[in-house]
C-alpha cells in the first residue's frame, strides 16, 4: 500500500469512528433522556454497594481510597495542570501553532461539556449514597469526558513523535486506559450513572477526533504548521 493510500484509509477510519460516535451519543441520550437506561443504571449502582449499608462498596478498604485518587485524574484541577504543563512545553520549545490546538482542544472540551450537562440537565443518582462531593449535573460525566479529551489529544500529539510502532501504541493505549479508568471510578463511587460515563467516553472521542481532523487539515494547507512540526526540539 502506498503512502497516499494509507493516509486516504485512515483519514477514511477517522471519519468513520467520529460518526459512529456522533450517532452513538445521539442514540444514547435519547434512551436516557425517555427513562430508558434508568432501571439497568440504577441496579447497577447497587450492585456495587453493600446490601445491607449502601454507604459502604464492595472490595477491600483500599479500593474506595485509590477510586478517589484515580477520579482526580480526570478533575479540573488534575487536568489544568496537564495541559498548563504541556502548553509550557510547547512555548519552550517554539510550537505556538500546536500550542493553540492543544488550547482550543482542551477548553472547547470543557465548554461543550457544560453546555450538553446544562442540556440534558439530568440530576446525579440519589439510589446510593455519594462517595465524593458533586456540583453540576450528571450528563455526560465531566471527568470521562474531559479526561478522554485532554488524554487523547496530548496522546496523539506525542505519538506523532515516536517513530516505532510500538511506541506509538503505548502511548495511544495510555491515553485510553486512563479516562477508562477515570470512568469507571466515577461509577464506583455513586456520582454517575454508567450511562453517564459511556456517554462522556463518547463525547469525549468524538472531540478528540475532530479536532484531531481539524489540525490535519490545516497542516496540509499550512506550511508555516508543516515547518514547525519538521523543525527539531532544541
Amino acid at each position: 500500500m502506498s503512502t497516499v493510500d494509507a493516509a486516504v484509509t485512515r483519514l477514511f477510519g477517522l471519519l468513520l469512528l467520529l460518526g459512529a460516535c456522533f450517532l452513538g451519543f445521539i442514540a444514547l441520550s435519547d434512551e436516557v433522556s425517555e427513562g430508558e437506561t434508568q432501571d439497568v443504571d440504577e441496579r447497577v449502582l447497587r450492585m456495587l454497594r453493600d446490601p445491607a449499608d449502601p454507604s459502604v462498596p464492595r472490595g477491600p478498604w483500599w479500593l474506595a481510597v485509590s477510586a478517589e485518587e484515580v477520579t482526580a485524574l480526570g478533575g479540573v484541577t488534575v487536568l489544568f495542570l496537564v495541559t498548563l504543563a504541556v502548553c509550557g512545553y510547547l512555548l519552550l520549545a517554539r510550537r505556538y501553532r500546536t500550542l493553540l490546538l492543544v488550547l482550543v482542544a482542551t477548553l472547547g472540551g470543557g465548554l461543550l461539556n457544560t453546555l450538553l450537562k446544562q442540556l440534558f440537565s439530568r440530576p446525579r443518582p440519589s439510589v446510593v449514597p455519594h462517595l465524593t462531593e458533586v456540583m453540576t449535573q450528571s450528563f455526560p460525566s465531566g471527568h470521562a469526558m474531559l479526561s478522554a479529551t485532554v488524554y487523547l489529544t496530548l496522546g496523539a500529539l506525542l505519538a506523532q513523535l515516536a517513530e516505532r510502532r510500538r511506541l506509538k501504541a503505548y502511548i495511544l493505549g495510555v491515553a485510553l486506559l486512563l479516562p477508562g479508568m477515570v470512568g469507571m471510578t466515577r461509577v464506583y463511587l455513586g456520582v454517575h450513572y454508567p450511562t453517564d460515563v459511556l456517554a462522556g467516553w463518547v463525547a469525549g472521542l468524538a472531540w478528540a477526533l475532530l479536532t484531531a481532523l481539524v489540525a490535519r487539515a490545516l497542516h496540509r494547507r499550512s506550511p508555516a504548521l508543516r515547518a514547525e512540526a519538521r523543525r527539531p526540539v532544541e
